[in-house]
């Protein structure tokens, strides 16, 4: 807009701002002085305490438009988008409202902007700020760029403060998670041989890591012999895709079918495979069958019992696990038909009614990808915390983990903020989509690096692996034909990684020290004799202290 000056927002990539939208919005720049600024993520981005003012917003889509310089974006990097965001005049303190940013792309010599890339959205909030943790990736490298920052209704002013766009640095963010996952998967471990066994040669092997890996199921994929071996040597658990869901069981009204969650559960009985029960109800309108949208509020609330007697009972010490209502910061389907706030409480107290040994989760998407208001950290561990309040146990929370372009640093914010419910995490479906498979590796590995560092995750399941047979594109491990692509070959490095594998000598006192990941090992000790000696043991979870482990009583 003619007659704005630029704002240079202490970023290295961005060059100025402008307004953008209705002729009546306007920028200005302040220094916040009366609100505290919450202190950034740790990544040495903390708040300058000079913002943006957008003043006279006509319409929710106006907002800043900040110009990226030319030339420094560059495609196939991945590009952290990071600030903070509050709301000014026109919000009543204490309310909240979304605000995106999306990155506008010219591709051809016209200067229009042919592309439009999410980046991230907040819930901002009125009186305080919320930090911006997005990202994005192009495919092809622009002719230009420029950052909009739009949301929160007409006539509420939006804050703008020191948005940035840098590149990630995957390797040293890896090194920064060396020590963490030392601290977090590993364990001090002496080994008692005895003054009398000498010189003698020791070997540690661990024979599997503590930390599960799954992946989801189906009637069809079972059936594929490449498939079927992947799962066994690879997998610890599993999760049964569509057949356990409601609208499977009981297609039409009283025609009940377990028959194929019994084949696949009898399958992982034989397999010695654990299996969540993915899900006893699905809260998304678009997700519950015809039958059961009909239902006058009276006949919905009798079919919600008999599902939760038919199915829960009928598998009693089977699952592990259960997803109780699915996605219910996505939807309220049984809230809102039953007329009923604490029907989830009540879903989840019955579950636990019926079955009491499963650990009772909450399941959802977008939570660690910092782009969907409806699905912050925040709000996810406000509902398991109002869960709890209304006498549920809540024994898991669930991050499905769709994710696309993901960033360490902004998936480790979201774990560090669920963790402090003290309910542990999993990640429940997860799937890194991406056409570049080599992209794709480096993409799973992100996720699987965060995931396995922190220690509130207990536990990751795929959701699929195979080529032709998952719910998202560009997602799979093993090509059609069997073979491992680079993406699973970087999954079963890490799973070899994260393993133990040492040899030495006995000491002088016979012992032998090791730090090594949690999971069951055996050691062949070998004396000067000849003797040969083969036990096995087990490196639990413990405090700082050593794990002494007497060989005669192994």
């Amino acid at each position: 807009m003619a007659g704005t000056p630029d704002v240079n927002l202490d970023g290295s990539l961005i060059t100025g701002c402008t307004p953008f939208g209705s002729r009546t919005t306007t920028l200005s720049l302040h220094n916040e002085e009366e609100t505290a600024i919450a202190a950034g993520n740790g990544d040495g981005n903390e708040p300058s305490g000079r913002y943006i003012l957008v003043a006279g917003r006509a319409d929710e889509k106006d907002g800043l438009r900040q110009t990226i310089a030319g030339g420094v974006l560059k495609p196939g990097i991945t590009y952290r988008v990071a600030g903070w965001i509050g709301l000014g005049a026109g919000a009543a303190r204490g309310t909240s409202h979304p605000v995106r940013v999306n990155l506008g792309v010219t591709m051809d010599d016209d200067d229009n902007e042919s592309l439009q890339v999410e980046c991230g959205a907040v819930c901002a909030e009125a009186g305080g700020w919320t930090e911006i943790m997005g990202a994005f990736r192009l495919r092809t490298e622009p002719r230009g760029a420029a950052l909009y920052v739009h949301g929160g209704p007409a006539g509420v002013g939006v804050k703008v403060m020191d948005l940035r766009v840098f590149q990630t640095d995957r390797e040293a963010r890896f090194r920064q998670l060396k020590d963490k996952t030392d601290q977090a998967r590993k364990r001090d471990v002496i080994l008692k041989l005895g003054a009398a066994t000498g010189a003698a040669s020791v070997r540690v092997v661990q024979m599997d890591n503590s930390f599960p890996f799954g992946t989801c199921i189906n009637t069809t994929v079972i059936q594929n012999p490449a498939f079927l071996d992947f799962f066994t040597n690879h997998f610890d658990w599993a999760v049964f895709e569509n057949e356990l869901k409601w609208y499977h069981t009981e297609a039409q009204q009283g025609q009940l079918n377990y028959a194929d969650a019994d084949a696949l559960l009898a399958l992982c009985d034989r397999l010695r495979k654990r299996v969540r029960g993915h899900c006893v109800f699905w809260s998304v309108d678009g997700d519950v069958q015809q039958w059961v949208k009909n239902l006058g509020k009276d006949e919905l609330k009798s079919a919600v019992q008999s599902r939760l007697e038919g199915l829960v009972s009928r598998y009693a010490g089977k699952f592990p696990h259960y997803d109780v209502n699915n996605e219910m910061l996505h939807g309220q389907f049984f809230r809102d038909r039953l007329a009923d706030e604490d029907v989830p409480a009540f879903m989840f107290k019955e579950v636990a009614r019926l079955d009491p040994e499963p650990a009772l989760f909450v399941n959802d998407f977008n939570v660690e990808c910092g782009n969907d208001p409806n699905a912050t950290p925040e709000k996810y561990a406000e509902q398991v915390a109002w869960l709890e309040s209304c006498g549920a146990v809540v024994g898991g929370i669930g991050l499905q983990g769709h994710v696309q372009n993901p960033v360490g640093e902004v998936i480790c914010a979201a774990l560090d903020r669920l963790a402090t419910t003290g309910v542990p995490i999993w990640f429940t479906e997860l799937d890194v989509s991406e056409p570049d498979v080599s992209l794709r590796a480096k993409d799973l590995e992100v996720v699987l690096r965060e995931a396995y560092a922190h220690p509130a995750v207990e536990g990751v399941v795929l959701w699929g692996f195979m080529q032709n047979t998952m719910w998202r594109q560009d997602a799979w491990l093993v090509d059609a034909d069997g073979t491992v692509n680079e993406a699973g070959q970087m999954f079963l490095n890490l799973q070899r990684e994260w393993k133990t594998d040492v040899r030495g000598n006995a000491d002088g006192d016979g012992n032998f020290k090791f730090r090594g990941f949690h999971g069951r090992y055996f050691v062949e000790v070998t004396t000067a004799t000849g003797c040969r000696m083969l036990k096995t043991f087990t490196v639990e979870k413990g405090d700082n202290t050593p794990l002494l482990v007497d060989l005669g009583d192994a």
